[in-house]
Order: structure tokens, then sequence, then C-alpha cells
């Protein structure tokens, strides 16, 4: 899906750099300076620009969001029938098509160029167990039977963070929760509120709180809530799908 904010806008590195970059800016500025413009609202949850996928793909993205850690955790394996939300360029497409060589990924997203960027990665590395499905806010179009589905630093985007603008995440959760197997799970990893780290404005972050009431309103449940190691800079919570409600007798 790729809505606003996607992971790693700054790579690690990059983050770390700019955090001095205002210093001294100050030492010319009239004590008095002229009242300026009132300020504009920025707008919220834009789809992250495809042109700018490079900036979601940094070379040190393994350090601070271990791939494999986070398949271990939802316990993905091979022959697997698993689904990348708001997959973007694919990156974290291709660390589960090769996770479950002899399974099937589907990776969704909305924008049809994100789309075609995640066909032509996945040729590049002849990975023929890929998917692509073209999605809408709230359906992601997944068919049923998924072992695991994964939202990867775009639940931000999807749900309603800050103000009346961002869509309702439950019935996309609700339409996800029916395409799972009845033990199948969903990882949602995203940004722990504040200012650490890569990824999103601090606005623009959804707590773990809001996720998990989010997804029981679905018909999800909490199975595990954790933050990410090793650099603490986001959340993975892991949720399997609650039993139905049976009948009052």
């Amino acid at each position: 899906m790729v809505r606003a904010g996607r992971v790693g806008r700054f790579a690690l590195g990059a983050y770390l750099a700019a955090t001095g970059m205002s210093l001294g800016a100050t030492a010319c500025m009239p004590s008095t300076p002229p009242p300026g413009p009132p300020p504009q609202e920025t707008p919220r949850n834009r789809l992250f620009p495809p042109e700018e996928l490079g900036l979601i793909d940094p070379p040190d993205r393994d350090q601070w969001q271990p791939p494999e850690l986070i398949m271990d955790v939802l316990r993905i394996s091979d022959g697997a029938t698993v689904a990348d939300l708001g997959a973007g360029g694919g990156w974290f497409t291709i660390k589960l098509a090769h996770r479950v060589s002899g399974g099937v990924v589907y990776a969704e997203d909305i924008q049809p160029e994100m789309i075609a960027a995640i066909r032509r990665r996945a040729l590049r590395e002849n990975l023929f167990n890929v998917k692509t499905v073209l999605g809408t806010a709230n359906d992601p179009m997944l068919p049923q039977g998924i072992d695991a589905v994964l939202i990867l630093d775009a639940y931000h985007e999807m749900a309603c963070a800050v103000g009346p603008s961002c869509q309702d995440p439950v019935p996309l959760l609700s339409n996800v929760a029916r395409s799972l197997k009845p033990q199948g799970s969903l990882g949602i990893v995203d940004f722990n509120p504040g200012e650490g780290g890569p990824g999103p404005p601090p606005d623009e972050r959804v707590a773990p709180d809001a996720v998990i009431r989010a997804a029981a309103a679905a018909g999800f449940r909490l199975d595990r809530n954790e933050n990410l190691p090793p650099f603490q800079f986001q959340y993975l919570l892991v949720f399997g799908k609650a039993p139905a409600a049976r009948p009052a007798p």
C-alpha cells in the first residue's frame, strides 16, 4: 500500500547524521523577525511516491529491521502461503519468497506503480512464487487460506493516526481475518511513538495500544507484543484469529 511516511525515509546512518544539522543555524537571525504566512496543514496519508522507492531500501535496513527474526516470530516456514500488505517496492516480499520457496507470497499494494516494481524485482531475482495483488484501501483482495499476513511499516499509513482524513483500519483488518486460516497469524511491525530512529514524523506514528484495539474490533486476539531488537525503534505485534463467539443457549 505504501501510504505516507514509509519506513526509512532515511537510513539509520542518515538519521544519526541529520540530528546535528541545525546547530548554529540561528546565529544571524534578527531579534524581531517579521511575521511570516500562517502555517499550512501538511497533507496526511498521501501515497508514497514510487519514484522515491530508493529511500525505503537503504543498505543498513537489515540491521535495524532483521527480516529473519520477524519471519521466525511469525513461524513462517518453507511451503507456506503468506501475504505482504503494503509491499511497496517488495523489499520484504523478496525475503518472504526465499523463506517459503515451495510456497506462495502475495505481494499487495494499492498503487499500480508499486505492483510493477515488485514484478520487476521478482523477475530480476528469478523468483516465481510471488503473486502481485492490486488491493484497495479497505480490502487487500487476498484469497482465503493464507498462513500469515505481514504489515511492515505500513500500518501507520492505513490507520487513523492523525485526524479525520485517514482511513479506518477495521474494515481492512476484518478482510485480512477472513483470508487467514483458522490458525493463521497477522504480524504488524511499525514505529514506536516518539522521535527515535528512522521512519515517519512523530505525529504520524501509531501507538501499539491503538493497533491492538483496532485488531480486536476486527476479530483478532493479541498473541505477542514486543519491541524489535536490536535498536528498539519498532514494535512487533503478532495476532491470531479470535474464536467465534458461541450463541447464547
